[in-house]
């Protein structure tokens, strides 16, 4: 139906746009075979441990800071796989105005 009636615009016939789609998701299937090759796991278990990694923002009397959770030994290790160094752990820090 939206082959006949072509009531929207569609804007991913252009070109340009095709090439840079497709160039994003090679990019982003060599991430992901990296990824893999250097840890030696699938994609899937990789980014089910990391997605466990969070920022906090947390705002009190005293101001404002955020703070990223603490690193499990299979983050640790997928971090030093990658040679990625691990965040700090207090990202921002923000003192109240007086």
């Amino acid at each position: 139906m939206k082959q006949i009636i072509d009531l929207r615009p569609v804007y991913h016939r252009l070109e340009e746009r095709i090439r840079a789609h497709v160039i994003l998701c090679w990019l982003a299937l060599l991430l992901i075979r990296i990824v893999e090759t250097q840890t030696g796991t699938t994609w899937t278990q990789a980014r089910r441990e990391l997605d466990r990694l969070h920022l906090g923002t947390f705002a009190g009397p005293t101001g404002t800071f955020q703070q990223v959770t603490a690193l499990t030994r299979p983050q640790q290790a997928f971090l030093t796989k990658l040679e990625i160094p691990a965040p700090k752990q207090v990202v921002t820090l923000q003192p109240a105005p007086r």
